[in-house]
C-alpha cells in the first residue's frame, strides 16, 4: 500500500496534545470518574451483535511504537471476532504522521484515522476534512463523561471524536533512586529547584529531557505558565486572546532558565525515548512527561520502580490544573456514509475495546464507563486520582493553540531557548498576530 502520508507538501501541524475543559467535585475512581471526571454508569453498549459484517475499513495510524501498535492491534482483533469485519492499518512514524495530517486528509486519506481532542479536532472538523459520527455516539454516548463529550465536540456542535484514552503530564522517577539518595517530593518550585541542585551535586541528571521532535518541550512551557498566571490565562495565550509580548509571558521564561541547567543538555538532539532510557537506568532523578513514558519500561521490575507526582505550585492556582490530553478516533471525509467506518466508531466506544486495548499499553487511562478497572497499576491509580482531583485540565499546547502556531513558531523558538536561553516574545506577538488574524 502506497503510504498516503508520504506527500511532500507539509502544512502546520502540531504534534501532541490538548485543548481544555474543567473536571470538578465528586470525582472517583471506582466509577471511572477519575479517568473522565463522572461517576460511572452501565454503558449503554457493550457490544451487541453488529448489522454490518464481512467489511473492510481502513485505518491511518500514527500509533507507530511498538506498545500502542500492538494495543490497537488487539482491539481490531476483537472488533474483527465480534463482527468479521476486519481493519486494514495503515501504520506511519508519529512525528511524519502529525506533520503531514493536512495533506494526507486532503489526498486519499483512509477511513479512519488516529487523532487528538480539543482544537487540532475542531480544526480540522471546520475545513470540512472530518466526518461527524453523532450517529455513534448516540449509540455510545452514555458510556462517556461530559467532559469527554464536550471535547469530543466541533463548532458545530456535531461530534467528531470517539476518546480511547487519557494520560497526565507529571514528573516521573524511580522510587527505589530517590529512596537510596533520601529524596522527597517537592510541592513547591523552589523545593523543586532545591532537589534538583542535589541531584547534579550526586552526579546524576536532575531532569531527563528531550525536545528533538521539538512537541515535548510544550509541556513544560504550559505548566510554567499555567503555575505562574493560572489555566484561563493559558487557554487565551492559545486562543491568542492574549498578547505574547508582555511580562506575564517573560516570567515564564525567566523561571524556566532557572531549570535549564537541571534539565539534559543534550535535549535537542535526543528523543523522548532516549530520554526515558536515561530515567530507566537510573542516570536521570526525573522526567517531566506524560505517562506514555511507562511504555518505554519493558523490564517488569524496573516498571514497578516507577512513581509520579504533580507539577509543584508556583504563584497561582496552586496545583489545580493538570495536562491531561486526550487521543482518540476520527472518521475523515472518506469515511462518510461507510457503515462499516460508523460501526467501528461504535465498537470502539464499548468496554470491550477499551479492556482489549489496556490489555496490551497499560500506560494510559481508558475512558469508557464500564471498562475493567481491576487492573490498573497503582501508579495509573496515582495518574487517575490525579486527573480526578484537578479543576482544570488542559490538552497540551500543541492541541490547544492554532496548529500552525504551535508547529511552526512554538517549536522552533522553544529549541532556541533550550540552546541559549533567549526568546524575542515580541516576535512570537507578531507570528501570532498574523496566524491568527488570517483564519
Amino acid at each position: 500500500m502506497t503510504n498516503p502520508l508520504s506527500a511532500t507538501g507539509f502544512v502546520p501541524n502540531p504534534l501532541t496534545r490538548r485543548s481544555l475543559f474543567a473536571l470538578t467535585g465528586g470525582v472517583t475512581l471506582a466509577g471511572l470518574a477519575a479517568c473522565t471526571g463522572t461517576t460511572a454508569t452501565a454503558p449503554a453498549a457493550s457490544g451487541s451483535a453488529s448489522a454490518v459484517t464481512g467489511q473492510t475499513i481502513t485505518f491511518g495510524s500514527g500509533a507507530s511504537d511498538d506498545v500502542p501498535k500492538r494495543a490497537y492491534q488487539a482491539v481490531f482483533d476483537a472488533y474483527t471476532k465480534k463482527t468479521t469485519n476486519t481493519v486494514k492499518v495503515n501504520t506511519v512514524p508519529h512525528n511524519d504522521f502529525q506533520n503531514n495530517i493536512n495533506s494526507y486528509l486532503q489526498g486519499s486519506p483512509d477511513m479512519a484515522f488516529t487523532w487528538f481532542a480539543g482544537y487540532r479536532m475542531r480544526y480540522y472538523a471546520a475545513k470540512g476534512l472530518a466526518t461527524p459520527m453523532d450517529d455513534a455516539w448516540a449509540v455510545v454516548g452514555s458510556s462517556f463523561s461530559d467532559g469527554l463529550a464536550k471535547a469530543s465536540t466541533g463548532d458545530d456542535g456535531k461530534k467528531y471524536l470517539m476518546p480511547m484514552y487519557n494520560y497526565p503530564w507529571g514528573f516521573f522517577y524511580r522510587k527505589s533512586v530517590w529512596a537510596a539518595k533520601g529524596y522527597t517530593v517537592p510541592t513547591t518550585f523552589d523545593a523543586l529547584k532545591t532537589l534538583a541542585t542535589t541531584m547534579k551535586a550526586d552526579g546524576l541528571i536532575p531532569i531527563a529531557f528531550a525536545d528533538k521532535d521539538g512537541w515535548p518541550a510544550m509541556g513544560t512551557f504550559d505548566y510554567l505558565n499555567m503555575r505562574l498566571n493560572g489555566y484561563q490565562f493559558h487557554m487565551d495565550l492559545c486562543a491568542h486572546k492574549e498578547s505574547w509580548d508582555q511580562q506575564k509571558v517573560k516570567d515564564v521564561f525567566d523561571n524556566w532558565k532557572a531549570l535549564l541547567p537541571f534539565q539534559d543538555p543534550n535535549s535537542l538532539g535526543a528523543t523522548w525515548q532516549d530520554a526515558a532510557t536515561t530515567l530507566g537506568t537510573g542516570k536521570s532523578g526525573m522526567y517531566l512527561l506524560g505517562s506514555f513514558v511507562t511504555q518505554q519500561f519493558t523490564d517488569a521490575t524496573v516498571l514497578a520502580d516507577i512513581d509520579f507526582f504533580p507539577f509543584p505550585a508556583m504563584a497561582v492556582e496552586g496545583q489545580d490544573a493538570v495536562e491531561a490530553p486526550i487521543d482518540g478516533i476520527m472518521l475523515s471525509s472518506k469515511g462518510a456514509g461507510n457503515a462499516g467506518a460508523m460501526d467501528l466508531m461504535k465498537f470502539l466506544g464499548t468496554p470491550a475495546a477499551e479492556d482489549a486495548y489496556y490489555s496490551i499499553d497499560s500506560s494510559n487511562l481508558p475512558v469508557v464507563k464500564g471498562a475493567d478497572l481491576s487492573k490498573l497499576t497503582p501508579l495509573n491509580k496515582k495518574c487517575a486520582d490525579t486527573i480526578a482531583a484537578a479543576k482544570s485540565i488542559s490538552q497540551f499546547f500543541d492541541r490547544d493553540a492554532l496548529p500552525a502556531m504551535a508547529s511552526n513558531v512554538m517549536i522552533p523558538a522553544l529549541q532556541a531557548f533550550l540552546k541559549d536561553g533567549t526568546v524575542d516574545t515580541a516576535n512570537l506577538e507578531a507570528q501570532a498576530k498574523s496566524l491568527y488574524a488570517s483564519q
